[in-house]
């Protein structure tokens, strides 16, 4: 095996990108043209870049919280961040066009949410990514591979990403998935049927106004956890961009979050529970196991870790078949004091 790894140079100018359209949606592993926040990416020296973002201001999925003051989502720049790798890992880590990059693990942190304040931004955002990877001896292919992020507005320093990945071409994709399950697995496409609202938590509970964005159901409150089920809605055009054979991993996370605003609410005195308009999740933490299966329930479990005046700490157990796919930790925080910044 050969390693390429490069020093962390944070010092060096990065060079201007552009902002005026955003990347071939290709490049981001995306279908809709709306769904790709990429603008530009250009490279800072051998496996690093730049890329140029785009954060929209009226999402259907992205702008839809109820939190305030308002601040661009987190998981608008986690997934910004996403396409910004996977974009740099096609132009400058020589990763193959048509490769999947399958979620290991992840960690997601914000800072300085001043300048997170939607109006108030202190200029253009920016990810700066560093690859680090291993190539077979044979194939000259990654295998695996691991990234570094730091998300800019302007100047500001405002978050942090670390992925580590497992790449793999179609083929293989599908032994993956066929040794896990034994059979064919369905696609999302195949469940046409809306489901009803029976049952679903209510969009305030977790933040949301539109009902669409709620990804839970059947909320059960113990003395020391709360478990619900993961119900999103495969006509959500964000959360299932394409064709998906198993539920993707930023849908788990927006599970995830869902979860740990609803436990962080339950146990504030606020009537209005995790509808708390104070309330925002700025980080994130974990691993995936397996894939998460379509046509197998799929419960999660948040318990708290800790919590405070300013934040609160929830980590969420995912359980299909009384096996565990993915376990995630959520920092919750009081954005209150942000209102006179």
């Amino acid at each position: 095996m050969t390693t390429q790894v490069l020093e962390d140079a944070t010092t060096s100018v990065a060079p201007a990108v552009e902002y005026g359209r955003t990347i071939e949606r290709s490049l981001a592993h995306r279908s809709a043209i709306s769904e790709v926040f990429v603008t530009d990416v250009r490279s800072l020296r051998p496996m690093a870049v730049t890329a140029g973002i785009h954060l929209p201001l009226t999402h259907l999925y992205y702008s839809d919280h109820r939190q305030r003051p308002k601040l661009h989502d987190s998981l608008l720049l986690l997934e910004a961040g996403r396409q910004a790798a996977i974009a740099g890992s096609h132009t400058n880590a020589g990763v193959p066009a048509g490769t999947m990059a399958i979620v290991h693990a992840f960690q997601f942190s914000l800072r300085n949410l001043h300048a997170l304040r939607i109006g108030g931004e202190p200029g253009p955002p920016r990810v700066d990514t560093d690859f680090f990877g291993k190539t077979a001896r044979h194939s000259g292919r990654y295998r695996k591979g691991r990234l570094e992020q730091r998300i800019y507005m302007g100047d500001v320093h405002v978050g942090d990403h670390s992925m580590d990945v497992l790449f793999l071409k179609g083929d293989e994709n599908e032994i993956l998935r066929h040794a896990q399950r034994g059979t064919p697995a369905p696609l999302s496409s195949d469940f046409t049927e809306v489901p009803g609202e029976t049952g679903r938590v209510a969009p305030e509970l977790v933040g949301r106004d539109n009902p669409l964005n709620v990804v839970l159901a059947e909320p059960r409150f113990g003395a020391d956890s709360v478990t619900a089920r993961v119900a999103p809605r495969f006509d959500n055009p964000a959360l299932f961009d394409h064709v998906y054979d198993h539920l993707p991993a930023m849908t788990l996370v927006e599970a995830a979050r869902q979860l740990a605003l609803l436990t962080a609410g339950s146990k504030t005195d606020t009537a209005a529970g995790a509808g708390s308009a104070d309330l925002c999740a700025i980080g994130y933490e974990g691993g995936f196991g397996r894939f998460a299966e379509l046509d197998v329930p799929l419960t999660a479990t948040a318990t708290p870790v800790t919590a405070g005046a300013g934040s609160h700490v929830v980590r969420v157990r995912f359980l299909q078949d009384a096996q565990e796919i993915a376990e995630l930790t959520v920092t919750v925080a009081d954005v209150s004091h942000l209102h006179g910044s």
